[in-house]
């Protein structure tokens, strides 16, 4: 057996389908599946159940896919202590996101990574947090940046900076002649949501607790979902209701004045804890204090001690 196709049957098990295993590995889906097949040969035994609709681990693949993926964390880990050994802002830092941090963040916190730490060049990549997750496991990140609350086995969080949110409402929206907005007036307007799966969606709901109630006919509210702030930022310049966008969003936006109007909530203001995570295993302690203090002077919100 190898690492490559130990990596397969990792990915798949994550994935449960053959043609986004075999992206994320970079492979053709065939070549990942005669991986797969050539393994499961080997060892004599099915780590797959394949049926025309899904792809599920067997009960005797299991305990093998979760030791491969410890392989996968360990050879990793080789690899990490050997580059240790030279200058630790000298290689490639991998670096995941969710997307609701990563667009707003990265143009400031890249120019002055670069300043302190020229030689280390970002690979980015902007995904939900369930898949920044796995991919931090097995060693295909590095760092991710995260929203708390976030527990991982084995990894390290480390709070950077609290970041609050804002109401974005279109130009002439009755709410405009306020200078603050109190979250229980979300309940009864048309409200502009990302979809399901995004963890800035869930700390807007928990927030605004009222949201997820069941309403009367006379008190219900119209939820619009969407893929990403971008578009929901769009959806509200045409008027068609209002948002809630964290505060690094909010002036990242290229309309003209007088098109979208912009309030904080009232005191207690809602707001999410921004941070990194690297595993514990991660040698490269001095890339990673590189990365958060550079996130901190960047940021737009204030600082955790």
């Amino acid at each position: 057996m190898t690492l490559t196709e130990l990596r397969y049957i990792v990915t798949l098990a994550q994935e449960r389908h053959f043609g986004r295993a075999a992206e994320r590995c970079h492979v053709s889906q065939p070549t990942l599946s005669v991986g797969v097949k050539k393994l499961e040969d080997e060892l004599g035994i099915l780590l797959f159940e394949r049926s025309k609709s899904a792809v599920r681990v067997t009960e005797v693949g299991a305990p093998v896919i979760a030791q491969a993926q410890k392989v996968l964390e360990q050879a990793q880990t080789i690899r990490e202590l050997a580059q240790a050994g030279k200058d630790q802002l000298k290689a490639p830092l991998k670096v995941g996101a969710i997307y609701t941090i990563g667009p707003y963040l990265f143009p400031h916190l890249i120019p002055q990574l670069h300043r302190v730490a020229p030689d280390m060049p970002l690979y980015i990549e902007e995904n939900f947090t369930h898949v920044l997750r796995d991919k931090l496991r097995t060693g295909e990140l590095d760092a991710i940046i995260i929203a708390l609350p976030f527990q991982e086995a084995d990894v390290l969080t480390k709070p950077l900076y609290d970041e609050p949110f804002s109401v974005l409402l279109p130009a002439g929206h009755p709410w405009c002649q306020y200078s603050e907005i109190q979250r229980e007036w979300l309940n009864d307007k048309s409200l502009l949501l990302l979809g399901e799966g995004h963890c800035f969606r869930d700390q807007i709901l928990e927030a605004c607790p009222t949201l997820s109630r069941p309403q009367d006919d006379e008190h219900k509210h119209t939820t619009v979902e969407s893929t990403s702030l971008e578009t929901i930022r769009h959806m509200v310049a045409s008027g068609l209701g209002v948002s809630v966008l964290p505060l690094s969003a909010v002036e990242s936006h290229h309309y003209a004045p007088g098109i979208l109007e912009v309030r904080p909530f009232c005191a207690p203001a809602p707001l999410r804890t921004v941070a990194i995570a690297w595993r514990a295993s991660f040698p490269r302690h001095q890339a990673i204090e590189v990365l958060a203090d550079s996130m901190r002077l960047c940021s737009v919100s204030k600082p955790r001690g």
